[in-house]
């Protein structure tokens, strides 16, 4: 079995792969304080309420955003799974091809695995979205080649932005209100923040779509608040909340040589 952990700025997700099955998964908020015995008895404590053997684990695979976590959270591997991590970018390429550009930057990992593993579930042309603590799109190209992509705030950072920032205007959940006209602020709270987001990603997917000059590109949506947007918009293909995952694990058997989708 391999053990596939998504870092990022607000949650670790934790999947559990047998072959190329997701056998099971959990999540945990990303703590940089919180101790490698911690989260190694987190770990121990989800396998033995589902009835795993932590012994069948083969490897472990992290793409990670948060540095901070890192050494804690390989130091657990190492003692309570008995492995070394294979770490996105740090020694393990995810092998994306970008666009001949004059920068040298590269994609997080979390995005690489979502757009590789949407190009094998899914084919190409893609445009990919990942709604977490930020929202990103990335478009990849009928060639399977990196085009660019955008990134904005998520709604929730917005929101808390502006419950930080205003004496008077409460925190909300976020839901679509049935209207844009509201007679309470949290009704025209909702309304600005959770309907105008979805007609920002709708404007920005137009435009992706525009740019890349396929008719027929497929848009591909993963993280958090990926449901409610695709439920409030014809532009949203497929929902997949498990495409960082099983990107992590499609980088994982590309390098060790395993010919699985």
């Amino acid at each position: 079995m391999l053990l596939a952990i998504d870092v990022g700025n607000t949650n670790m997700v934790f999947g559990i792969y047998e072959g190329a099955e997701l056998k099971g998964s959990f999540r945990t908020m990303t703590n940089s304080d919180r101790t490698s015995d911690e989260l190694g008895l987190l770990v121990c404590q989800y396998f033995q309420r589902f009835g795993l053997e932590l012994a069948r684990i083969d490897d472990v695979v992290i793409g990670s955003v948060v540095p901070q976590v890192m050494h804690t959270l390989s130091n657990a591997m190492k003692k309570y799974v008995g492995k070394t991590p294979l770490v996105v970018d740090d020694g393990l390429d995810p092998r994306l091809p970008y666009v001949p550009c004059a920068s040298e930057e590269r994609l997080g990992p979390d995005r690489a695995a979502a757009d590789i593993a949407a190009m094998a579930k899914y084919g190409t042309p893609l445009i990919v979205l990942d709604f977490g603590t930020a929202t990103t799109l990335d478009a990849v190209s009928r060639e399977g080649v990196y085009l660019g992509g955008c990134i904005t705030a998520g709604v929730r950072v917005s929101i808390d932005g502006l419950f930080q920032k205003t004496a008077l205007l409460p925190r909300v959940e976020l839901v679509k209100p049935a209207t844009v006209l509201s007679t309470t602020a949290v009704g025209q709270i909702q309304a600005g923040a959770v309907m105008g987001y979805i007609g920002a990603m709708e404007y920005l997917i137009r435009q992706a779509k525009a740019e890349i000059g396929e008719p027929d590109v497929k848009v591909i949506a993963t993280g958090g608040l990926a449901r409610m947007v695709a439920d409030n918009t014809d532009l949203i293909d497929v929902v997949d909340p498990q495409l960082v995952l099983d990107g992590l694990r499609i980088i994982y058997e590309r390098e060790k040589g395993i010919g699985r989708l």
